[in-house]
């Protein structure tokens, strides 16, 4: 039997779809699993569709409904946010929002369309004939399997136990116990690291998966998962495991072989530093800053972003087409912020404000180090004139935002108002303050992998390694809690401090630590209070974890189960 294969292209991504209804239908001018892919073209095509679901989140302006944004909402770092109307940021940051419209269907739906065509590729590729050497079909096969991976390390993080779905037949599946589900994913990135060539990194990369990338993806899935689960090692499908000592033997790889470094100040990482508008940002003038831009020596793997965007309409509303960085518009600064009062960082929707005890906390434990003047805008002192006028219909402000991702603005020649500095890169013209964001979003960076084998191996170098570009002084040995203070400073902001608490089992006492936080809500000062049953004891009956959409309960007839927690009236936000 043949399942169709429809190939819709949209900027050099390829979407595929089986079709039941056509199991038996022979096609003469549509692609099929009997003729589909034939050649090395086709499995590109096919391996970029794979790729093509890491922004289908961004997409149709959905980033609020995303791991990333949730996570950082969920952690320590920042608070909800947002306006009277933005429950939704707020009942995140609260751990306590209805499962009736959480994520919506987009996160689930994208996810499982990576899945499902990786699946597809790892049925098929093996029949593609006319390879140049048996490394290009290595290639592909280990891509498809380091995408899986990942798309299922996102998912289980998210909600724990979830469909282990390994075909591109329809199934309708249960969830799988974590441990199978970590099975797959452990084995997948092995293939990957296997089957990928030792090949030296070269700068600005391509974007691809690599070797290096696979190792350093499943260091963090290993101590994620035996971190969280309290176990020594991960399973392989087959019984077998895989030990610390395997994960650190490739962490040490990737360190030692893979051409990534650290770049040369960390504030070079930021597109703040970018030559546009860095020019008139004294800061960066005074300190001689240069961004080292996107696919740097330290982006081990990240997502990639264009910049020829545009909207389409769909039915009676405009959507995203294409793809930008709709991050850097989600953080932006509210409105009337966001121009030469707040230059160079720009516009957005001004949600997820960082929670002001990290700036003390942070100030107290390293007083003298650049990344936090680097990674938070303390607007007081950094811009006395900026606008409070977003505070009358704003929850849980505080004046602290935080700079790794969120709208960059440089001076247009020509336009009264600086625009993202992307405009000038592109050429792009009118200039848009909502879709000319195309830096990248880093998923991992070698600060990391340093981090992570420091912690693996229980010693201090690569921690120290770290703290020498921030201008620190070493620590003399190893130590847990100086691991956790560094991993917190160097990677804020990046979408990892709330699966760090989770799996350091640190995450009840820390959700729990927010209370009393000072905020502006509505231009009344204030401080952060517990809601409903308590941070602590939200967490608790979670897990941590998060609903999974009543849609698709729905859709699965009774064969999914709610994630524990989210179906008793604790789980409902009253709000302010």
């Amino acid at each position: 039997m043949k399942k169709i294969i429809f190939l819709f292209a949209i900027t050099a991504t390829f979407l595929f779809t089986g079709c039941e209804d056509f199991l038996d239908t022979e096609s003469l001018t549509k692609k099929n699993t009997g003729n589909f892919p034939s050649n090395p073209d086709d499995a590109a095509q096919m391996i970029t569709g794979i790729y093509s679901m890491l922004y289908g989140m961004t997409e149709d302006q959905t980033p609020a409904k995303t791991p990333l944004i949730v996570a950082e909402i969920a952690s320590d770092d920042r608070l909800g946010g947002g306006g009277v109307g933005r429950d939704g940021n707020q009942a995140v940051d609260h751990l306590m929002w209805t499962n009736e419209n959480f994520f919506g269907d987009n996160y689930w739906d994208f996810r499982y369309r990576g899945i499902f065509r990786a699946n597809a590729a790892l049925e098929t590729l093996d029949n593609v004939t006319g390879w140049n050497n048996e490394q290009e079909l290595k290639t592909a096969k280990a891509e498809a399997s380091f995408l899986r991976a990942y798309y299922f390390f996102d998912l289980s993080q998210i909600y724990g136990e979830v469909p282990l779905t390994l075909a591109s037949a329809p199934e309708n599946l249960p969830q799988s116990p974590a441990s199978e589900t970590y099975a797959v994913i452990a084995n997948d990135l092995k293939n990957a690291i296997e089957w990928l060539p030792a090949t030296k990194q070269t700068f600005p990369s391509n974007g691809r998966v690599t070797k290096w990338a696979a190792e350093a993806l499943l260091a963090r899935v290993f101590l994620f998962y035996t971190g969280y689960y309290e176990t020594p090692t991960l399973p392989l499908p087959d019984g077998g495991s895989i030990s610390k000592e395997q994960i650190i033997a490739w962490v040490d790889d990737c360190v030692n072989n893979s051409g990534h470094d650290l770049v040369s100040d960390f504030r070079n990482l930021w597109p703040w530093t970018n030559e546009y508008s860095g020019k008139d940002y004294p800061y960066v003038t005074d300190n001689k800053l240069k961004w080292e831009g996107d696919g740097n020596k330290e982006e081990v793997f990240s997502i990639r972003f264009g910049s020829l965007v545009g909207w389409a309409n769909n039915g009676n509303k405009q959507v995203l087409v294409r793809y930008s960085n709709q991050y850097c518009l989600y953080f932006g600064i509210p409105d009337p912020n966001g121009k030469d009062n707040t230059f160079p960082f720009g516009m957005g929707w001004g949600m997820a404000p960082v929670n002001p005890q990290l700036w003390t906390q942070w100030k107290n434990d390293e007083p003298t180090d650049i990344r936090r003047f680097s990674s938070i805008i303390e607007f007081e002192s950094e811009y006395p004139g900026y606008s409070k006028e977003p505070f009358k219909n704003w929850m849980e402000a505080t004046g602290y935002w935080q700079k790794k991702i969120i709208a960059v603005n440089a001076h247009v020649p020509g336009y009264s108002d600086p625009y993202p500095f992307n405009s000038l890169v592109s050429g792009a013209n009118p200039y848009s303050n909502q879709l000319d964001h195309n830096q990248d979003l880093m998923i991992i960076r070698f600060a990391d992998v340093l981090l992570m084998q420091s912690e693996l191996k229980q010693d201090p170098t690569g921690l120290n390694r770290v703290r020498a570009r921030a201008g620190l002084p070493a620590k003399a040995g190893y130590n847990l809690d100086d691991l956790k203070k560094e991993r917190r400073y160097e990677l804020c902001f990046e979408g990892l401090r709330y699966y760090d608490l989770m799996r350091w089992h640190d995450a009840a006492q820390a959700l729990a630590n927010q209370v009393g936080a000072p905020i502006i809500s509505q231009e009344k000062e204030g401080k952060m209070k517990d809601f409903g049953v308590g941070y602590a004891k939200r967490y608790e009956q979670t897990g941590g974890f998060w609903p999974i959409e009543r849609t698709q309960l729905d859709l699965s007839q009774g064969v999914l189960k709610q994630s524990k927690g989210w179906d008793t009236p604790d789980a409902e936000y009253w709000g302010w």
